[in-house]
């Protein structure tokens, strides 16, 4: 495992981001409970994505510690849960549990909205945890991503100069590999919006690795929208934990 440095304060660890000024640990896109998603549409798959996750997160915790760095908050940037429009009983159960076990490596959890969070309240009150619509820390947004900032939040981010954008949302991944075989990875994305930099983390959804952002329809209107798409640096997480600068989107597609 290491560290790595995307801009001047934000470090990538494993499939997390960590703001060292602010001493917080940043997730995005757990989706709890999709497994039980999967086995009510018939897809049999065992549930093992909680057990993975705390694994993950003990080892990701250790490292941190291992350096000196210290985490007194947890943000989770959307989607901590995966249905709708209902809570399951996986859901109840595992998004609990996933939020106590990262209070003990933390003094204060704060859930932003995503797009999959229209029921999360129920599970947060539990906690006494206020679900957010987004966050801004040490002048960068955090945001889930599913939807732009409207009017208000805009001249919000002016008025506090802001100068980082963080989303989740898109699982972004690329698959690399020869004519006979690919292989998908998570993978981060640096690159601009709106005059402000825009990194775009990968999922802690540890079931799927997410949507190819060089052969798939991207997801979130901060880079749907984004002329500058191509542009973006590509990051790419590697089996071993360490991180791969594959150049940008530009060139990989010509490597096509």
């Amino acid at each position: 495992m290491e560290i790595k440095e995307l801009s001047k304060g934000i470090f990538a660890i494993d499939l997390a981001l960590y703001l060292k000024k602010s001493k917080i640990l940043v997730l995005a896109d757990t989706h709890i409970g999709y497994e039980e998603s999967l086995n009510k549409q018939g897809v049999l798959i065992p549930r093992f994505q909680f057990n993975e996750i705390g694994h993950k997160l003990e080892k990701i915790f250790s490292f941190l510690k291992e350096k000196n760095f210290e985490i007194e908050k947890v943000l989770i940037n959307g989607d901590i849960k995966h249905e709708f429009g209902r809570i399951s009983e996986q859901e109840w159960r595992h998004t609990l549990q996933l939020i106590d076990f990262l209070s003990k490596h933390a003094n204060e959890i704060i859930l932003i909205k995503g797009n999959h969070d229209t029921v999360l309240g129920p599970i947060a009150e539990k906690r006494n945890i206020i679900v957010k619509e987004h966050a801004i820390i040490d002048n960068i947004l955090l945001i889930h991503g599913d939807s732009l900032p409207n009017k208000a939040l805009e001249k919000e981010l002016k008025g506090k100069k802001v100068s980082a954008v963080i989303i989740g949302h898109e699982h972004p991944a690329v698959s690399l590999g020869t004519m006979a075989r690919f292989e998908k990875y998570k993978c981060f994305l640096v690159g601009e919006w709106n005059k402000r930099m825009l990194i775009v983390q990968p999922s802690f959804n540890l079931v799927t690795e997410g949507t190819d952002i060089v052969k798939e329809s991207l997801l979130s209107p901060f880079l749907k929208s984004n002329k500058k798409f191509a542009d973006f640096k590509v990051i790419v997480v590697g089996e071993d934990l360490k991180f791969y600068d594959f150049g940008s989107i530009a060139k990989i597609r010509k490597m096509k």
